[in-house]
């Protein structure tokens, strides 16, 4: 059920729908409606959940190289690979334009933030110098998502530039 939910969510994006609602959510869904209202509070709660789960691919294990710049390597080829599929665009593209309102947390920026600390944790144990946590996502990921975001070009070179950028930053 939770599936046929999310894929709902995701076509309607995709396709650039001008009002998602819970019962337009439901029809999609071959759902009743009160499923949704029982576990979403709004359509803003559902669509969160949505996006962590379409954009960070919830419940993905992180590298573990060895190195932090293998790890920031593959992890930021892994990300631009996933966040520049056809379908991820669509979704990402659509999430961002449904957004009004500055947000006061975003489950998205949480999870990679998890992420990133978790690689630079293993780092500082194994003796590397590393970057903060907030210079990875704003020199790696957030260049990522906003290339995507606005249609700029997104390959496994300019992730890898990305890294060695950030990485530069503590040298």
């Amino acid at each position: 059920m939770l599936t046929a939910i999310y894929t709902a969510v995701g076509e309607l994006m995709g396709e650039g729908a001008d009002k998602i609602s819970f019962p337009v959510i439901a029809e999609r869904a071959g759902v009743n409606p009160t499923t949704l209202y029982r576990r979403w509070a709004d359509v803003n709660a559902l669509l969160e959940d949505v996006a962590v789960a379409a954009l960070t691919r919830n419940g993905e294990s992180i590298p573990d190289t060895g190195s932090l710049e293998q790890d920031l390597m593959l992890w930021a080829d892994i990300i631009a690979r996933d966040i520049t599929r056809p379908e991820r665009v669509r979704y990402l593209r659509s999430m961002v334009a449904a957004r009004v309102d500055v947000v006061a947390h975003c489950p998205i920026t949480e999870t990679r933030c998890e992420q990133a600390a978790e690689m630079v944790r293993r780092a500082a144990e194994r003796g590397e110098t590393a970057p903060t946590v907030p210079q990875i996502l704003d020199h790696i990921i957030a260049p990522l998502y906003h290339h995507v975001v606005f249609a700029l070009p997104v390959d496994h070179k300019y992730a890898r530039r990305l890294v060695h950028d950030v990485l530069a930053m503590v040298r």
